[in-house]
Order: C-alpha cells, then structure tokens, then sequence
C-alpha cells in the first residue's frame, strides 16, 4: 500500500510528521490489522520524536494493548513515559509495572530512587554529559552544574535505551539521551574565578556548595568527545584541582553564592574569590 510505503521511506530518513501521517491515517481505517499493532507502535513513536506528548499518549494506550507480552515490551515503556509527560500517574505505574519495572507501593507522582546515571542534554546539539539522580524509570534530577542552558536541579525527562557508558573505578553508568524539561531549578549558573592553594581547598569548596543542596563545578574539569566517542564507552575519574580557576557555581541567587565563597575564603589560608558573574540563561 502506497500509504504505508511512504510512511517506510520517511521513517528511513527521521522524517517524523511524515511518518506519524500516514501511520494514523491507515490506523483510522484499519485499526486492527495483523500490522497494525506495529504500526500503533510507530506511530507512538513517531509523536514521541516530534514531542507531540498527548498524541504519543493516545496512541502509546492502543500499542501497548495491543503489544502482547507485556513484560519488556517497548509499548509499554514508552506508553509509560507518555504518560509521565502528561501527567497521568495511574497509567504510568501502570505501564512501568507492566514492562516488568518495580516500584513502591503508592499513588500520584513517582519518586522512587533509581541511583545515578548521566544525560546527555540536547542530544542533537551541544550535547553536554551531565550527572544526574534518577527519580523514576524516566524521570532525574541534574546534579552537575551544566554548562549549557539547563541547570542544577532540573528535573528532566529522558529516553529509555542507553546511548552510551561512563566508567568510574569499578562501576560503570548509562547514558540517556534528554527528551524535555520537566520541572524547572530555582538554582541559577554563577561563574567566578577562585584561588584554591592545593586539591583539597578546591574539595573543600565542593563540599560547601554540596551540603548548601547546591553545586560546583571547574570549568576546565569539562572534556570534550566526538560524537562516536561520546556514544561509546569512556572511562572517567575525578581529578583534584588547584591555583586559580574558574568554576560554575549553582545558587538561587548571587548572595548565596557569595555568602558560601567567602565562609570558604577565611576557612583556609591563601584561598581567594572573586568576579561573581550571572552566567546568561539565569531565570529573570
């Protein structure tokens, strides 16, 4: 069918309005073909691409009805992250508990812990690699200091299957690829230039922010990969900075950043800051 061939040859090239088109037109005709449970699917799918969130809802319900097994079906899981991102709770337990995803007892919004991973911001832009502390199967909360647009303490939405693996020591973390913003941060991104005499001034500094639930973070403790590289398997570690450098700094305003830098200064001889400076992209 001339339909479905076009919808084929635009899935081939991510041409995602083009295949959600034809997919819901021949589903409103057929809707129960022995095709059409993967066609439910891809038209899901597609929506789920072009963030079209109610349209990949509506018809995440009628793949996943239609997905057989539900234990590690795909239906079911981005049915649950549709439903996540229009806010139905009960369908998202649902869905989630259906593919085989444990959860605690309860209602409404989830917050279980699901340990630490990393995301990949804006996948088909900057795509910045941040640490962040899952929530839900879908849901994680941004513990870095970014230094693109987003911020610590966002809440993002991310996709499901790993684009990729960090290595730290002995464990290693997958990494998501973000789909959208899910709750804004009330933290804004400072930039200022310290002076930590040795490592452990720099450690000290962290661990200021850390226990103020806030962050830092040196700006050339950033490293940059290619895109395959990226994708890959890297290992990492954490190194220990010291002199004169600049750092990101996450505090809801300039006085909390500066209260925390000074109470750090005096804490240690030859430790110094200054040029606090509103990072752009601060919430007005």
């Amino acid at each position: 069918m001339k339909l479905l061939q076009r919808g084929e040859d635009a899935a081939d090239i991510r041409d995602w309005p083009v295949v959600a088109a034809c997919y819901e037109q021949f589903l409103t005709a057929f809707p129960d073909t022995p095709i059409s449970p993967e066609l439910w699917f891809d038209a899901a799918l597609a929506n789920k691409f072009l963030r079209n969130w109610q349209k990949a809802y509506e018809l995440g319900r009628q793949a996943a009805l239609r997905a057989g097994e539900p234990a590690g079906s795909p239906a079911w899981w981005n049915l649950g992250i549709a439903a996540t991102m229009v806010g139905d709770w009960g369908t998202a337990r649902e869905a989630w508990t259906n593919y085989g995803v444990p959860l605690s007892p309860g209602e409404g919004e989830i917050e279980d812990g699901f340990g630490s991973a990393l995301v990949r911001l804006d996948p088909d832009g900057e795509a910045e690699v941040v640490w962040v502390r899952r929530i839900c199967p879908t849901r994680a909360r941004i513990l870095s200091v970014p230094y693109g647009r987003r911020r610590f303490g966002e809440i993002l939405v991310h996709d499901g299957a790993p684009t990729g693996e960090r290595r730290v020591e002995d464990h290693t973390f997958p990494v998501f690829d973000e789909l959208a913003l899910w709750r804004e941060s009330p933290a804004a991104t400072w930039l200022a230039q310290v002076t930590a005499p040795v490592p452990r001034d720099m450690t000290a500094l962290a661990d200021a922010f850390d226990d103020a639930g806030l962050a830092m973070e040196p700006v050339d403790s950033l490293t940059f990969h290619c895109a395959c590289c990226s994708h890959g398997a890297l290992t990492t570690g954490t190194t220990a900075l010291a002199g004169a450098r600049d750092v990101l700094l996450a505090a809801p305003d300039e006085a909390t950043a500066t209260g925390i830098l000074t109470r750090w200064a005096v804490a240690g001889a030859g430790r110094a800051w200054h040029a606090v400076h509103a990072k752009a992209g601060n919430p007005q």
